[in-house]
């Protein structure tokens, strides 16, 4: 695949991390949203007491095995109805051509159809195990690929297209590695800002798969009225009586990431135990991803509405108080900071943050690969950022990795009373 160009003339809106203004988001995917086949955009905020904006996009012709029903947050409410238009772009530009009931056209990159022994021998390729499989691999048999770049090596590699398209289904007798997701799925107003939003998404999985294997979430960052809006978001869960702890994750990266853990003490409801994460080079940006995922993760919840969540007849059959055990690090007291000691990496530009982004993650990994998805007839950019070996156990426990494990796992240590099965 050609070269991905990185426009250095852009820069943010003053005081924002943003190109365009929300308003110019909206009126320039106004048109775009009915090519990909939403139906509906709308407002489900009040389905839950929070009032933290939340809306949905209903898209019916998504592929089979894809959702058809996207969520977003957002501290306003045009902020969320960005956030659930620009999924569903992610969503339908993941699909790909043949099962894209909307888009004929295909991405610009190029294919192949070679086993793995054979495809390095004449490009350069990606060894699929760096993709963490749950399972060996034949290198003999069938692969279909995709061309992408790697931003960090600046050159074309070819990777897996088990791991760019979703949902996937291999081709004729091409081999499938394992379960597609959504993992670095990305839009932008750009495609300097998708590329950056889909490398915190990977960075942000990365991190979180790390926290909740070893049951370390860090420390627990308390909000004061000095942080404006965010200590508002906050302040609107403690006052509908649910509990929020907001942890900043460890992680060699550097970037911070943020998870937002609640327990709904007034319903006392084990689906509500839920959690958002957020990553960012600016601290605040990464909290606000947070609590508002975590209260779209009620909603939905709520809702039942999406087809990706079984979670909730199984959390309820397990009960209130056990899920709450078996969760106990989310709870726990933490080491206290504030939001002002954690560092801001963030610059002025999409393309100034990716830089600081790649000079994070030298001697982490070796690529940073980044495959376009955009395609011709919609004017949207939309990108899938793959970085070799990092974690997403949080999305897919089967595959796990180096980073992950080589941490120790935190024990909950109980006193003896605690054990009703050998009380006497």
């Amino acid at each position: 695949m050609p070269e991905i160009k990185i426009d250095r003339s852009l820069s943010y809106l003053e005081g924002t991390q943003r190109v365009y203004d929300e308003a110019t988001t909206l009126e320039n995917t106004k048109d775009q949203i009915k090519k990909i086949g939403v139906t509906r955009i709308a407002d489900i905020t009040n389905l839950d007491r929070l009032g933290i904006p939340i809306f949905s996009a209903i898209r019916p012709s998504a592929a089979p095995g894809a959702i058809s029903i996207y969520s977003g947050k957002g501290s306003t409410e045009q902020r969320a109805r960005i956030s659930a238009i620009m999924e569903s772009f992610e969503r339908c530009l993941a699909e790909r051509p043949g099962v894209n009931a909307n888009i004929e056209g295909g991405i610009s990159a190029p294919a192949l159809v070679e086993s793995y022994s054979n495809a390095q021998e004449n490009c350069n390729v990606l060894d699929p195990n760096s993709l963490l499989l749950s399972q060996p691999f034949n290198p003999g048999s069938l692969l279909e690929w995709v061309g992408a770049y790697d931003l960090m090596n600046r050159e074309e590699v070819f990777v897996n297209a088990n791991a760019v398209y979703h949902p996937y289904d291999a081709p004729g007798q091409c081999q499938k590695l394992f379960l597609s997701n959504t993992n670095g799925l990305a839009s932008g107003n750009v495609l300097e800002e998708a590329i950056l939003h889909g490398l915190l998404e990977v960075i942000e999985r990365d991190a979180i798969s790390t926290a909740q294997f070893t049951r370390n979430l860090g420390k627990e960052i308390v909000l004061t009225e000095e942080d404006g809006y965010l200590y508002e978001l906050a302040r609107k869960f403690k006052d509908t009586g649910i509990d929020l702890k907001i942890w900043l994750v460890p992680t060699d990266t550097g970037i911070p990431t943020i998870i937002a853990a609640t327990d709904d003490v007034k319903l006392k409801d084990p689906a509500l135990l839920v959690m958002g994460a957020g990553s960012h080079l600016k601290p605040e940006i990464a909290i606000a991803r947070a609590i508002t995922e975590a209260a779209q993760s009620r909603v939905v919840q709520i809702q039942g509405a999406r087809e990706d969540t079984d979670r909730e007849g199984f959390i309820r059959s397990v009960g209130y108080d056990r899920m709450k055990r078996l969760n106990w690090f989310w709870f726990e007291e933490g080491e206290k900071i504030s939001l002002s000691e954690v560092k801001d990496l963030s610059g002025k530009s999409p393309t100034e943050n990716i830089d600081i982004i790649l000079e994070q993650l030298k001697g982490l990994t070796e690529k940073v690969i980044v495959v376009d998805l955009s395609r011709e007839e919609i004017a949207v950019p939309v990108v899938r950022v793959i970085i070799p070996g990092f974690e997403l156990f949080t999305i897919d426990r089967d595959r796990k990795g180096q980073r992950i494990t080589a941490g120790k796992k935190k024990e909950f240590t109980r006193d003896q009373n605690d054990k009703p099965w050998k009380r006497r």
